[in-house]
Parts: structure tokens; C-alpha cells; sequence
């Protein structure tokens, strides 16, 4: 960068009017992808099902239509197991700095799979995680039986003989894949610079 373009953006980080447009512009657009990763995990049929509590449909295909879930998980009645994941994709944000080149550089930062596994245990199992499981596979589901009594969830149990078989849980694409995703999508959006096209190109 020339003696020039350095004075140029040293100026403008000098400048308060520049600031707040540049900042606006990186919120603006950093916002949008927020909400759009969010939307995804709210349309994610895991998410949907087990939202709908002991009364949904197997929407996920994950239990051959045994039942659903929130009963094979064995969730406590009435508790909300999303709610962690999503508190945690909404606490996502940005900082802006300038770098060593003297243009903005903005850090996005978003949960990681890992910290979303530790948010969300399994209900009978310290140190796994449901999440996790959805991806890697959930044993049990030969020895699940509907019945309310003793029913963690309210609606099934885990029986001591096996009931079933030949069936086993499928897993399916879930955590993992949707913060890789985004983790792409805003890594793109810092190659980009899309705030710093925007007033050099002034």
C-alpha cells in the first residue's frame, strides 16, 4: 500500500462520519446472515420435532416413526432442549478493527459445534450430548416402548428386554454441518471487505 493510500485510511479511521457508516454496513450485513443461520435451525426438522414435544410426528425420519425425539431422548416433561442451542446462535456478533494494512477487518464470531455439544447433555448421560447424537447415532431404540409410567418424558421408556429388531436410528446432519456452514459464509464475507469496497470506491 503507498504512502498515499496509508494516509487515505488513516484519515478516514480518524473520521467519526466513516466509523459509523462502515459499522453500519458490516451490521447490516452481518445481521442478515444471523438471521438466515437461525431460520435454517428453526426449519431443521430435528429442531422442529423436538420443539413439538412428546406429540410430534417423527418429522426427521430419525426412528423409523417409532416415535419421536423428544420421548426417545427421554427429555424431562415440559423441558425446552432447543432453547440452549438457539440462546447460543443468538449471542453471535462481530468486532471491527483496523489491521496492519490500515483497512477494517471485521472478526465474526459464532458458537462452535463443540460449545453447542456441552450445551446440550444427554438427559441420562453425563459428558454426551443429544446433538452430538442426532449426527453420530443414538443407541436404543429396539428396547423403546411407550408408556407413560416412570416415563421421563411422559410418553416412553426404555424396557430392559429388547422389543425390536433389525431398526436403529438414523443419523443425520445437524450441528456440525450448519456451523460449517456459516463459518464459510462469514469467513467469505471478511475476504470480501464489502464495507471497504464501498468508500474506496466513494
Amino acid at each position: 500500500m503507498s504512502n498515499e493510500f496509508s494516509r487515505f485510511f488513516r484519515s478516514l479511521e480518524r473520521d467519526k462520519q466513516y466509523t459509523l457508516k462502515r459499522n453500519a454496513i458490516v451490521k447490516k450485513e452481518f445481521d442478515r446472515i444471523k438471521k438466515q443461520m437461525i431460520d435454517e435451525f428453526d426449519a431443521h426438522p430435528i429442531t422442529q420435532e423436538i420443539e413439538m414435544g412428546i406429540n410430534a410426528p417423527n418429522l426427521s425420519n430419525t426412528l423409523n416413526g417409532i416415535t419421536n425425539l423428544y420421548s426417545f431422548i427421554g427429555f424431562d416433561s415440559g423441558s425446552k432442549p432447543i432453547d440452549p442451542i438457539r440462546q447460543l446462535l443468538e449471542k453471535s456478533t462481530f468486532r471491527i478493527s483496523s489491521g496492519g494494512k490500515l483497512l477494517a477487518t471485521a472478526t465474526f464470531e459464532i458458537p462452535t459445534a463443540k460449545m453447542i455439544f456441552t450445551a446440550t447433555p444427554m438427559p441420562w448421560a453425563d459428558g454426551r450430548s443429544w446433538a452430538k447424537g442426532i449426527e453420530r447415532g443414538i443407541s436404543g431404540l429396539g428396547y423403546y416402548i411407550k408408556k407413560r409410567k416412570n416415563s421421563r418424558s411422559g410418553l416412553g421408556v426404555q424396557s430392559q428386554n429388547k422389543v425390536r429388531g433389525g431398526l436403529k436410528f438414523q443419523n443425520t446432519k445437524y450441528i456440525s454441518a450448519l456451523i460449517n456452514k456459516y463459518e464459510r459464509i462469514f469467513r467469505d464475507l471478511n475476504k470480501k471487505q464489502l464495507w471497504n469496497q464501498h468508500f474506496t470506491m466513494m
